[in-house]
């Protein structure tokens, strides 16, 4: 199903490879305001292509096309001669382990599908905005600045042999990133190794596990240029009908999805806490808890179960009733409605809260996603917000199992750790981007 194709990347020039943590920067969707300032001062950081500011009169993406056309120019940027798939392991530490972990991946070009296709499967919904934003960055550029990250299932692990070779030669690594990775970018150019990353990719479908904003953005483009070009103006061949994607296998232990707490910036109707636990004893068994650093380690593998925080050390248990989960009437999957998100989202945001229906839970600015337990305590117990709702994270099992029923969690169910950077790989859509004589190696229709 899933056709993927090596690439001529563009990478950052061998003395600026050598100092590759400070090119490099965090994804659009997760690059903090503080964050982006700081990367903005270092001219040839990748900030400036990936998520680009204006320059005087000059708007942002015009901004960004003038500076990719100078480091082309000058070198800043070159193009690797030959094709290749570029293999990316992250390792890395969860907070409070010790235990090093590495995250084992490769980046190619895939075949921009369509959703309605099935060959890559989404478990999110986008915005409008962000979906827009990202085409038009493409259009302006013709360069894909960042890897999505897709997953594949291989319970045999036939690609890790080939991966762990060539990570042995490293392009270039980060000494440790801003989530205290090590990143380390290879690549593997041969012909035949190639094949068979495509050839174990050709019967699988991919589940879109990050950057579906950046996807759709592909997406749009593709479309754009297609009806740009007209009935029989296009081979289906040139590099803007596809999308640079990193691709780690779903059987990995190694592989991380961290929990995303919600935290309410207000309670509708300025509720008490006492009217928000006497709301909320209709639909969960509400215990007090000591300490609210225990109420992770209190809900952890417990369906339906949350922790609730509403400041000054009042910390609750909270279990969802199991005879009232019949009454989620949300139109979903049941794979969907088993999901805890999905439960906070119905019996809190919307039976508790009056917050009515995913769309409107969505744009609701009172809810805030935080990753840390410290952040979402620190944030009520400063007045910063009313409550904190702790949950669980979503496991492996059921991103796929909601991939494969059609629907789409909640937002921000999902938070796969660590993120990939954009810096270390760059892709062009222009059209001979990554043509060369071995070309014809890699355009046989897949197995």
């Amino acid at each position: 199903m899933a056709e993927i194709q090596p690439v001529r990347g563009w990478r950052y020039s061998p003395a600026l490879s050598a100092e590759i943590d400070e090119v490099v920067s965090p994804l659009f969707d997760v690059v903090s305001v503080r964050q982006r300032e700081a990367l903005y001062q270092n001219p040839l950081n990748s900030i400036h292509l990936s998520v680009p500011r204006a320059e005087g009169d000059v708007p942002p993406h015009e901004a960004a096309a003038r500076r990719l056309a100078a480091w082309q120019a000058a070198g800043v940027l070159r193009q690797d001669g030959l094709p290749g798939i570029y293999v990316y392991y992250q390792y890395f530490r969860l907070p409070g382990t010790e235990r090093e972990l590495c995250r084992k991946g490769f980046m190619a070009h895939i075949r921009a599908y369509d959703w309605s296709e099935g060959v890559v499967l989404r478990h999110e919904n986008t915005l409008p905005a962000a979906v827009n934003d990202r085409a038009e960055l493409l259009a302006a550029l013709r360069f894909q600045t960042s890897a999505t990250h897709g997953l594949y299932r291989d319970e045999a692990f036939e690609l890790e042999q080939l991966m762990d070779e060539a990570i042995l030669d490293p392009l270039c690594q980060t000494e440790e990133d801003y989530q205290g990775a090590r990143d380390v970018l290879a690549v593997i150019q041969d012909a035949g190794s190639i094949r068979r990353f495509q050839q174990a990719l050709a019967g699988q479908q991919i589940i879109l596990a990050d950057g579906h904003h950046r996807y759709e953005g592909s997406l749009a483009y593709r479309q754009a240029r297609e009806l740009a070009a007209g009935p029989g103006g296009y081979t289906g061949r040139e590099p803007w009908n596809y999308h640079l994607m990193y691709l780690t296998n779903a059987a990995s232990d190694d592989l991380r999805i961290l929990p995303t707490h919600r935290v309410l910036r207000e309670l509708p109707g300025n509720l008490s806490d006492e009217a928000l636990l006497a709301r909320l004893a209709t639909y969960f068994v509400v215990q007090p808890q000591a300490e609210a650093q225990d109420l992770p380690e209190l809900i952890a593998g417990r369906r339906w179960a949350f922790g609730l925080y509403l400041g000054n050390g009042a910390a609750y248990k909270l279990r969802l009733r199991p005879e009232v989960h019949a009454e989620l009437s949300w139109a979903t999957t049941p794979e969907v409605k088993d999901l805890d998100l999905t439960v906070l989202h119905f019996f809190v945001l919307e039976k508790v809260l009056g917050i009515v229906g995913p769309d409107a839970q969505r744009t609701w600015p009172g809810v805030a996603y935080v990753r840390g337990l410290a952040e979402c305590l620190q944030q009520v117990d400063r007045g910063e917000a009313r409550a904190a709702f702790l949950t669980n994270e979503v496991t492996m099992a059921q991103v796929e199992a909601v991939c494969h029923s059609g629907a789409v969690m909640p937002a921000k169910s999902t938070f796969f750790y660590p993120k990939t950077l954009a810096g270390l790989l760059f892709t062009s859509l222009e059209d001979g981007a990554n043509a060369s004589v071995f070309e014809r190696y890699f355009l046989a229709e897949q197995p």
